[in-house]
């Protein structure tokens, strides 16, 4: 069988050129002993699963979808554990059951988790008084205690990354297709979360309505014990292809297909850091068939935009590409729209995805990073304002979010103030949505999505003379 590959690629071209935030590991050998031995290890999933994600995106790139998105900022050894994943895939699905009524459009569902262990920096190092050290990159690189011994890069760590990832692979894969994510259930939690919210009036009345339409939907004798996609879904795993090395080692040649693939997990993005044309994390991922991600933010211009997607997605494949927008609430209006109009120009097709966590980062008085959900809501909204002005389909949301009661983003119907972030701020590196802010983005986007769908159904305005 031949293999197909793009012109002068390999899975370690990328060797070959500039690369931007990889760690210095004291010990080549090593390091390398690690690469030779992921290259060895099952892949964590299989080429036909990352071809199902493309369709469903495609699908979204027509306007006929959304996409969901969403995990943690960075994963954590210390924190993995059966509980933690089941309540992110839990407060995940209840997101994409009301964002899948009020839209009347199927919700490709993609988790930021089984694989998410590796972080850009601003910065190389990081200073605490008259101590400096070098940054906490993510678990699979170093440690985040403000030790000298922590923070000294480890491949060894990527071996724990893959055993964790294949491990929680398991357990996701055993909540989407074994009963657990069943409509009914979704449901029930939903009606419980309802009640005791601080916005429960208004999230009864869509709650009511879904109930209403489940019970239509028994009456007719449809329900979970008969009907397979009541009762399972499919979900996607990924992460910032940003460790190469981890990705070249477990990147595969698909039996079927002679394609490459990146089977670390079923989507990958690029950062905005790492989005050089010419650098070492665009050649990896020109090369495997994977669905890709493409961070844009504001220093991105239409001109750069173009020449990226046509060095990753040149056949112009529906579903291939993610452009996963992430400017800051104050500067969507000054940047989407020149993008967008260059990629209508021409004629590319793309999922438009919008990363509202990114852009909005501040250090508040306490010294805590955190991120104002009202920021978060305003650049959801300007996201959505331009792309209905300029007739284009806002396909996602990107967030950074978990299944924990966290204090680590201000507002929200649960008002969390500056004070109050040293209650339950967890993360070792960027603030994330808790429960009740990440359900609370789903109903102001539904209510969005909802209106949208009315709108069309009106169809255009007649007129009179």
């Amino acid at each position: 069988m031949a293999i197909a590959k793009p012109a002068g690629w390999t899975p370690d071209s990328w060797r070959a050129k500039p690369v931007q935030q990889v760690p210095e590991y004291p010990d080549a050998k090593a390091l390398a002993d690690v690469e030779k031995q992921l290259a060895t290890f099952p892949p964590l999933f299989f080429a036909g699963e990352a071809r199902e994600l493309k369709a469903e995106l495609a699908n979204v790139a027509a306007g006929n979808g959304f996409l969901l998105q969403g995990g943690d900022c960075a994963e954590s050894f210390a924190e993995h554990g059966a509980d933690n994943i089941r309540d992110f895939f839990r407060v995940f699905l209840q997101m994409a059951v009301v964002l899948t009524y009020a839209g009347a459009l199927p919700v490709v569902k993609v988790g930021r988790i089984a694989g998410q262990f590796a972080k850009p920096r601003s910065s190389p190092m990081e200073k605490k008084g008259a101590v400096e050290l070098p940054s906490y990159r993510g678990d699979i690189v170093n440690g985040p205690e403000f030790t000298p011994e922590s923070r000294i890069p480890d491949p060894k760590r990527q071996l724990e990354a893959y055993r964790q990832s294949a491990a929680t692979l398991n357990l996701l894969r055993a909540f989407a297709q074994g009963g657990y994510a069943s409509l009914d259930n979704v449901h029930r939690w939903y009606l419980d979360y309802a009640k005791g919210s601080a916005s429960a009036k208004h999230y009864q009345q869509v709650a009511e309505r879904i109930s209403d339409t489940l019970n239509f939907m028994r009456a007719c004798g449809l329900n979970a014990s008969n009907t397979a996609q009541l009762r399972t879904t499919n979900f996607f795993t990924s992460h910032e292809a940003l460790l190469l090395g981890f990705e070249q080692a477990l990147t595969r040649v698909d039996s079927t297909t002679g394609d490459y693939y990146g089977c670390s997990g079923h989507m990958l993005w690029i950062g905005d850091r790492t989005r050089q044309l010419d650098h070492a994390h665009v050649e990896y991922c020109r090369g495997i068939k994977n669905p890709i991600g493409l961070k844009c933010g504001p220093s991105l211009e239409p001109d750069g935009l173009i020449k990226l997607i046509d060095a990753l997605n040149p056949a112009n494949e529906p579903g291939r590409l993610t452009l996963i927008c992430r400017f800051g609430d104050d500067k969507v209006e000054k940047h989407l729209p020149k993008l967008i109009r260059a990629v209508e120009k021409e004629g590319r097709t793309v999922v438009w995805s919008c990363d509202p966590m990114h852009g909005n980062t501040i250090t508040a008085n306490t010294g805590y990073k955190t991120r104002p959900f009202n920021r978060v809501l305003s650049e959801i909204k300007k996201f959505f304002d331009v792309h209905g002005a300029e007739g284009t389909h806002p396909g996602g949301i990107h967030l950074e979010m978990t299944g924990k009661n966290v204090t680590e983003c201000t507002g929200g119907a649960q008002a969390v103030t500056e004070a109050d972030l040293q209650d339950r701020y967890h993360t070792h590196c960027d603030p994330r949505l808790n429960v009740d802010q990440a359900l609370e983005v789903a109903f102001i986007l539904a209510e969005r999505l909802r209106a949208e769908r009315e709108e069309k159904a009106r169809g255009p305005k007649v007129m009179l003379a």
